[in-house]
């Protein structure tokens, strides 16, 4: 085991700080994992930027990353669980484990919670060390790559899917087409739902066509709403998961949304401005904010992968040595990459 590791620090200003620290050592309930892919997110853009979605600490404190997944490496006296060699993913949030939301698995509703790659040490390292009880065992067969997607990309949209209630009987839109709408179009198709999918990029259109859509469409075109209300059968869309963050997008989704439909807020966005009594008193919609996975749900995710053989590695088109990171988060924030990843 060597003494030192790469790690990559975000201290704001658009700045990327590569460094070689201590490798650390692993307490009685911790492991330490070593890291062989760790995605690239949208939400770390507000570290790069230096006004962090997640706040509570120095980001320059904290290696960056809360995608990783790798190999155990070393595991503390008390862990019994886990051992040397297991393939595992790691979920973000380390809870106090006792509270009520860590006993049911919501581990980020805790009042003490820390969030890897903002509150803690994240995973754009060669080593993590984590509590044990936040290892995401992997099935034999999946990459190191597909694993660490199968986290917060997947993951969080699978909730939402989820949350939205998407099934053989929906119709759902899809606002915003990066890696996490992506991953929504993937995840809302394996349930069985008609996605139309809406992004004004052209190539993320083609991208998510390629995936399954049922329809893609610019929402910025004059009849794109027409479109989707024709798509649903003129009585609106039954679910809609935004991804974008925009005002616009939430407002697009309420208007094309059947009455009683559900609306998932994914997309982060300081706050936001939608018609009150036509969208929520007269349609009775229901419109919530999801964020991320409970744990209980991997088991889920892991089986909706294997039984509709989602290819997750799809979903990334570049590949980055932690070296490089500097590079990586320079065109991740040019937009000249969708999901990127460092791989080791």
């Amino acid at each position: 085991m060597p003494n030192n590791m790469t790690a990559v620090f975000l201290p704001g200003n658009k700045q990327v700080d590569v460094r070689a620290v201590l490798v650390p050592e692993p307490g009685p309930d911790e492991v330490l994992v070593e890291i062989k892919a760790s995605c690239i997110c949208r939400s770390d853009l507000s570290l790069y930027y230096g006004n962090a979605v997640i706040s509570g600490g120095d980001s320059n404190q904290f290696v960056c990353g809360h995608e990783p997944a790798g190999t155990v490496v070393k595991v503390g006296e008390a862990v019994t669980e886990f051992a040397e060699g297991d393939n595992v993913a790691v979920y973000l949030a380390v809870g106090c484990g006792v509270c009520h939301h860590c006993r049911v698995g919501i581990h980020y509703l805790c009042a003490k919670w820390k969030c890897l790659g903002f509150t803690m040490d994240g995973g754009n390292a060669e080593f993590l060390r984590v509590p044990a009880r936040n290892l995401l065992k992997t099935p034999k067969g999946m990459s190191h790559l597909a694993a660490a997607i199968s986290t917060d990309a997947f993951g969080t949209l699978f909730s939402a899917c989820r949350k939205v209630g998407v099934n053989g009987l929906s119709t759902i839109g899809i606002w915003g087409l990066g890696p996490m709408g992506a991953a929504g179009t993937l995840a809302a198709k394996a349930m069985g739902g008609r996605v139309v999918a809406l992004d004004p990029i052209a190539e993320r259109r083609e991208f998510a066509e390629s995936l399954g859509a049922d329809l893609v469409l610019d929402p910025t075109a004059p009849n794109a709403l027409d479109q989707v209300r024709e798509f649903s059968g003129g009585e609106g869309l039954s679910g809609a998961i935004d991804c974008s963050g925009q005002t616009a997008a939430h407002n697009m989704a309420l208007d094309a949304a059947a009455p009683m439909a559900r609306i998932a807020l994914v997309g982060e966005n300081r706050e936001t401005t939608i018609k009150t009594s036509d969208h929520m008193i007269r349609k009775q919609l229901t419109v919530f904010g999801s964020w991320y996975f409970s744990i209980d749900e991997y088991a889920d995710i892991l089986a909706l992968i294997k039984s509709h053989k989602i290819d997750l590695e799809r979903l990334a088109t570049h590949t980055f040595d932690l070296k490089e990171a500097e590079t990586a988060f320079r065109m991740f924030d040019n937009r000249e990459t969708e999901k990127a990843v460092f791989v080791r």
